[in-house]
């Protein structure tokens, strides 16, 4: 892949660009193929010769991360049971008026205690988010900040190992502004 420009070289500047290839490593050896047969004169000895790079070999694939829990979501079913009270609800947690930091912590306490309680279906109160006075603030990007996080955090490895899936509240419970969350059997 030799682009000739200008002038041929001298017999002494192909030696030193011959003793110069030598040194380099190719950045993508798989793209350099076998020098041609005319290319290798009888006259440099064997050692002397460039060595053609074999393609790298794969490497090792890294070891399997450990799998977490799937989320399993309510089925119909069971999701209106919980709504019409035929399965209970057997603890609530209002994170309403906390800062995200705060309301974490709590989310992760109250999850482990329900965990450690046997329980199986949790409420988890969000809020909708504060409704301002101005067409402005109807849109603002910031409505509602735990509406948001609060599935995303039981979506995270740390919560996995207690949540077994989450839906939706129905309207009785709260609606948007809340969560119905299973709980995952202690082992």
């Amino acid at each position: 892949m030799s682009r000739r420009r200008g002038r041929p070289l001298a017999p002494e500047e192909e030696d030193l660009w011959r003793a110069v290839k030598k040194t380099v490593t190719p950045l993508f050896p798989e793209k350099i193929g076998p020098p041609p047969p005319a290319a290798l004169s009888a006259a440099e000895p064997e050692a002397q010769r460039p060595l053609v790079h074999a393609p790298p070999t794969a490497a090792p694939a890294p070891p399997p991360k450990p799998t977490l829990p799937k989320l399993h979501p309510f089925g119909k079913r069971e999701r209106q049971a919980v709504n019409r009270g035929r399965i209970a609800i057997d603890g609530r947690l209002d994170l309403h008026g906390y800062r995200q930091d705060e309301a974490h912590a709590r989310l992760s306490g109250f999850l482990s205690h329900a965990q450690v309680m046997g329980w199986k279906v949790v409420l988890v109160i969000t809020g909708k988010g504060r409704p301002g006075g101005d067409f402005q603030s109807l849109h603002d990007h910031e409505r509602g900040v735990l509406r948001r996080v609060v599935p995303l955090w039981l979506s995270l490895p740390e919560f996995r190992r207690v949540v077994l899936g989450y839906e939706d509240a129905g309207p009785g419970h709260g609606g948007g502004g809340a969560l119905y969350v299973r709980i995952r059997k202690r082992k």
